[in-house]
């Protein structure tokens, strides 16, 4: 029997006690709490704001409340200030004249505050945006005082990224607390006016959940909000997929597992080029399913690179096809620097289509043709650039590479897992081969289709494609081709400079909607490490420097290289406004450079590295085996790296640069007492310019060895 307490389901559930009698703080029974708003200083915002603040590990409750304003009202209030604004201009000017001073020269806040205030009522008058009233409410909650003081150093530094405040509600937390409960009510007076696209920015759905209905196929887990991913890429617009990451990255690996996921969800069929033999022992495991062919001198497996598939549709002929391929292949074959010129096109196309003139009289019986056939042809012809195609051909033909001189011995036309396994060849013959397979893989593309059955295919080293131009384009042709014929394509390479370096790389992008980025390269810098052998610290010296202080990483990513002067500080330092700045152990920012000096003087104790800003030269400067460079470029140069690494324009890169040097400088300057990019300051100042970026990695290797520095 349950004995009668008098206590309903709400005494359980409601705190033991509620006190607030502090000025900034409230408890509710055990538990500390502090209620703040927070105070927009920027004009624009970015939807990350509100992001990051979601992804805290704090107790933490986030509460907006939106009122909308009558347009024609606010469009009043804002042509109200514009008018103050103009007011208060006219009497700036006059102060000035009455002064003897330039009646333009007007104080910065009021020319920001009149174009602001200009732009807003533009927005509302001809951009259909409609006005707001925002209050943004934090009330974070801890078991103790000193998780409380933490949990809201983070959420500051979050808020000062974007020049947003986080200010505590004096006197207002009982109503603070109050207006974060879901009531509707809001008993906190502090507003700001915002349009439809910036409140648009406080919608509290962050993530775009990816779950398509059909043959979706596993992906893997959203990383914001845990969510399974399952694709279809049959419904996509373009259902070409692109696999970008570095050695070791997982390119491989996510590769395979969709290739086993389509196996086991669909009946269609699976064609993979494997130029390293990655994918051969998966195909096995699919037993009768799965068929390996072995591309190798010693293999008894042949391929007919001469094949011609005439049960393809009429949009495209085959003939035609076929003939830019043996084209495409024969510049592989005779290569040079110019490729073929245009007579020796000449004479390829015609032998190319005398070649099958008897297969197409007689598709039934006619044989079909090989390269002895076309070598035959070429000797054949008068002119003397026929006998230098001829020639360059005699080796693949009765040479030591003549392994594509034999027709097709191999039945894989019913084949589920088709895998073409090329890693016995050697390099040469590995680029040929890798192109007559990608002919014969869309001549099977075309055989299932007319099956009615799809097919995936998986090119591997993709990049070796695309790096002749001939090649290249054929390619092009065939990757634009493949959606019409029910193929889902897919490329995987690890170098992606060598990719990007392919004039036809834009139209393999834009016929591409589906696209897995993998790790990527980091940048230049970190290459002297690399070659060098020895660690490297940038970002991850702030990681370091928050483990060994205690203090939380965002504090340090929120004081980085600042630039340091006493108007900066009072403007950007928002835990000055959520609580005391100056503690025993002085002020926050001083702290945090304290703790960084200390971590790199442990990590140069450890054992060589390379150290990346941060004042490193000042905190190592009593030790010997130190070398303190400069490395810089003149600003043409690096706008144009910039830009090409972030994908941001040329005008985006300059202002990122300028502002960057500036910040660096100021916080050289200050902490070590001598002047940023100054020859005297540094053992050597190198134009990476004039060698390159590798050149001056040799350059520092040198340096390195000279001092013997170890």
């Amino acid at each position: 029997m349950i004995p009668k307490t008098g206590m309903g389901t709400k005494d359980f559930i409601a705190p033991t006690s509620f006190d607030f009698r502090q000025t900034r703080l409230f408890r509710m029974g055990s538990t500390w709490g502090a209620a703040s708003y927070m105070q927009i200083m920027a004009s624009e915002l970015s939807d990350k704001l509100l992001a990051e603040l979601l992804e805290v590990d704090a107790e933490m409750t986030i509460t907006m409340h939106i009122q909308t304003v009558d347009q024609a009202k606010a469009i009043k209030t804002i042509k109200g200030k514009v008018s103050d604004i103009d007011k208060m201009k006219v009497e700036e000017q006059k102060k000035a004249v009455r002064s003897g001073y330039d009646m333009d020269i007007l104080p910065p806040d009021l020319v920001t505050f009149s174009q602001d205030a200009k732009n807003l009522l533009n927005d509302l008058q001809s951009r259909n945006e409609r006005m707001f009233l925002l209050t943004f409410l934090v009330v974070n909650t801890a078991a103790t005082r000193r998780e409380l003081d933490n949990d809201l150093f983070t959420v500051s530094g979050i808020m000062q990224k974007y020049n947003c405040l986080l200010k505590r509600l004096d006197f207002q937390q009982e109503q603070g607390l109050v207006s974060s409960l879901p009531l509707g009510y809001n008993g906190i007076e502090i507003q700001r006016g915002m349009t439809t696209s910036s409140t648009a920015i406080f919608v509290p759905f962050m993530t775009q959940e990816l779950r398509m209905d059909g043959e979706a196929i596993y992906y893997g887990l959203n990383a914001l909000s845990h969510n399974v991913i399952m694709a279809n890429r049959k419904k996509l617009k373009n259902p070409n997929g692109l696999y970008l990451g570095v050695p070791g990255s997982g390119k491989s690996f996510s590769g395979k597992r969709e290739l086993v996921n389509v196996f086991l969800a669909t009946n269609d069929r699976i064609i993979i080029l494997d130029p390293m033999g990655e994918y051969s022992p998966l195909v096995r495991q699919f037993g009768k399913d799965g068929l390996v062919v072995e591309i190798a001198p010693n293999s008894p497996h042949f391929i007919n690179p001469m094949d011609l598939d005439l049960s393809m549709d009429d949009e495209v002929s085959p003939i035609s096809l076929k003939c830019d391929f043996i084209l495409s292949l024969m510049e592989l074959i005779v290569g040079g620097k110019d490729g073929l010129q245009p007579v020796e096109r000449t004479i390829i196309d015609r032998c190319a289509r005398m070649v099958y003139r008897d297969l197409l009289n007689d598709p039934e019986h006619a044989p079909m043709p090989t390269l002895q056939d076309l070598y035959d042809l070429l000797c054949q012809q008068s002119e003397p650039e026929a006998k230098r195609l001829a020639t360059a051909l005699e080796i693949y033909v009765s040479g030591s590479l003549n392994l594509f001189n034999h027709k097709t011995n191999v039945d894989y036309k019913n084949a589920r897992v088709l895998c073409f396994d090329l890693k016995k060849l050697g390099s040469g013959l590995r680029k040929i081969a890798m192109h007559i397979l990608n002919d014969l893989s869309n001549n099977q593309v075309s055989y299932n289709f007319s099956c009615g059955i799809a097919t995936w295919c998986y090119y591997d080293e993709f990049h070796v494609l695309l790096q002749d131009e001939l090649t290249s384009s054929y390619f092009v042709t065939i990757w634009k081709m493949l959606r019409k014929k029910g193929c889902v394509p897919s490329a995987l390479t690890q170098n992606v400079k060598d990719l990007l370096a392919s004039r036809q790389i834009e139209n393999i992008f834009e016929n591409s909607d589906f696209m897995v980025l993998l790790s990527q390269a980091q940048g230049d810098r970190q290459i002297l490490a690399k070659q060098l052998g020895i660690a490297y610290y940038d970002d991850m010296l702030l990681k370091e420097a928050a483990e060994e202080s205690g203090l939380c990483e965002e504090l340090f990513r929120s004081f980085d290289e600042r630039p340091k002067s006493f108007l900066y500080s009072i403007a950007m330092d928002p835990y000055s406004f959520s609580m005391n700045h100056v503690t025993p152990k002085g002020s926050i920012e001083q702290q945090v450079y304290l703790a960084t000096y200390d971590t790199i003087k442990k990590l140069a104790d450890k054992g060589p590295c390379v150290l990346i800003g941060r004042c490193a030269d000042y905190a190592l400067k009593d030790r010997d085996d130190v070398i303190n460079l400069f490395i810089t470029a003149p600003l043409e140069n690096r706008i144009k790296r910039v830009a090409a690494r972030n994908g941001i324009s040329e005008n985006e890169a300059k202002d990122r640069i300028k502002k960057t040097d500036k910040s660096r400088a100021s916080y050289y300057n200050y902490y070590s007492a001598k002047d940023w990019g100054d020859a005297k300051s540094y053992d050597l100042c190198i134009d990476s310019s004039l060698l390159g970026i590798d050149g001056t990695v040799e350059l520092l290797k040198d340096l390195i060895r000279i001092k013997g520095i170890k």
